[in-house]
Order: structure tokens, then C-alpha cells, then sequence
């Protein structure tokens, strides 16, 4: 870290790779430090993980996992709800719900999690799905909207998304 508190390393040498079932230890890392006022089991995260592991990925430099974003199947305007497990994939589905990206501020600023919803958009193409959804917290909603998601809202979401937390707001992207 440079006196700044910014990264001392080269964006080049930051990857997206797969994430595996081994790794799921230094995701409930990141997700300690990240999601401080809303904390998730790690065994959520391993459940989409053993899921849809191709919506999966750890952000790595130099060997380091610095983050992670975690995707999968699911229905438009459906909102799974905040630490619950999803037991199974829906059929049919018509979006990919991005579940979670988070980053280590170390990584930050070099346009990560950009890369991260670049995957996710390949996979839903392979898969002919026309929508991304997720939930935007603390207040990154103006992050997902530079990515082309927007706010919805309909009455019928709101308890669901009520256990994201009061900043919780419904996104989609066609």
C-alpha cells in the first residue's frame, strides 16, 4: 500500500479465475471485512457455489484471492432472500441474479468489478438470457447504474428486499 492507502501493484496483474469449492474459507474473509452490517453464512455462498460454479469467480493477484462475485439462474423481479439458502436453481430462468461482488479496498478503482459483470454477461448469452439482476447495499447503486442497471421497485418485493437492509434497491439490466 502506497501512503495513499492505494494499491502498490500493476492493474495488468489483477485476473478473474474460477472460484473453487477450496477457496471458500478466504471468501468468508472477504466477506468479513466487506459486509460488516450485513453478514452472510458462508455456507450460502458455498451453496450457489456447488450450484452454478460458472457464475463464480475470485479476483486473484499474485496469488492473492482480493475478491469475489458470486452469480446464478434465477427469475426477473424475484428477489432471493438476504442469508437463505436457494436449495435449487429455478427452471426456466429469464435472468442471471448477481448474488455478490466484493473486493478488497486494496483492489478497488481498476474498474474490477466492471470485468466481474463482463463475465456474467458472457455467461448469460451462452445460456440466451437477455437480463442481469442483483440487489444493490450501501449505497452502490450509482456504481451498478455506470454498468446499465437500473432501480425498480414493485410492492410485492419489498419484504425480500427488506432483508438486504434499509439501502437494499432492486437493479436489473437488459
Amino acid at each position: 500500500m502506497t501512503a495513499t492507502g492505494t494499491a502498490d501493484f500493476e492493474p495488468s496483474r489483477m485476473r478473474w479465475s474460477p472460484l473453487l469449492a477450496s477457496d471458500i474459507d478466504a471468501v468468508g474473509q472477504i466477506a468479513k471485512q466487506t459486509h460488516i452490517e450485513l453478514p452472510e453464512r458462508i455456507e450460502v455462498l458455498a451453496e450457489i457455489l456447488n450450484l452454478f460454479p460458472s457464475g463464480c469467480c475470485k479476483l486473484m493477484i499474485d496469488g492473492s484471492i482480493v475478491g469475489y462475485g458470486i452469480s446464478h439462474p434465477w427469475k426477473l423481479y424475484d428477489i432471493p432472500v438476504h442469508d437463505e439458502f436457494l436449495v435449487e436453481l429455478p427452471s426456466g430462468p429469464n435472468c442471471i441474479h448477481i448474488h455478490d461482488v466484493s473486493i478488497l479496498p486494496l483492489a478497488r478503482g481498476h474498474s474490477a468489478a466492471g470485468s466481474y459483470i463482463a463475465l456474467v454477461k458472457d455467461e448469460a448469452q451462452r445460456r440466451r438470457i437477455a437480463s442481469l439482476a442483483c440487489v444493490s447495499v450501501y449505497g452502490t447503486d450509482v456504481l451498478w447504474q455506470r454498468y446499465g442497471f437500473r432501480n425498480v421497485t414493485t410492492p410485492e418485493m419489498s419484504e425480500k428486499l427488506h432483508s438486504y437492509g434499509p439501502s437494499g434497491k432492486y437493479m436489473i439490466a437488459m
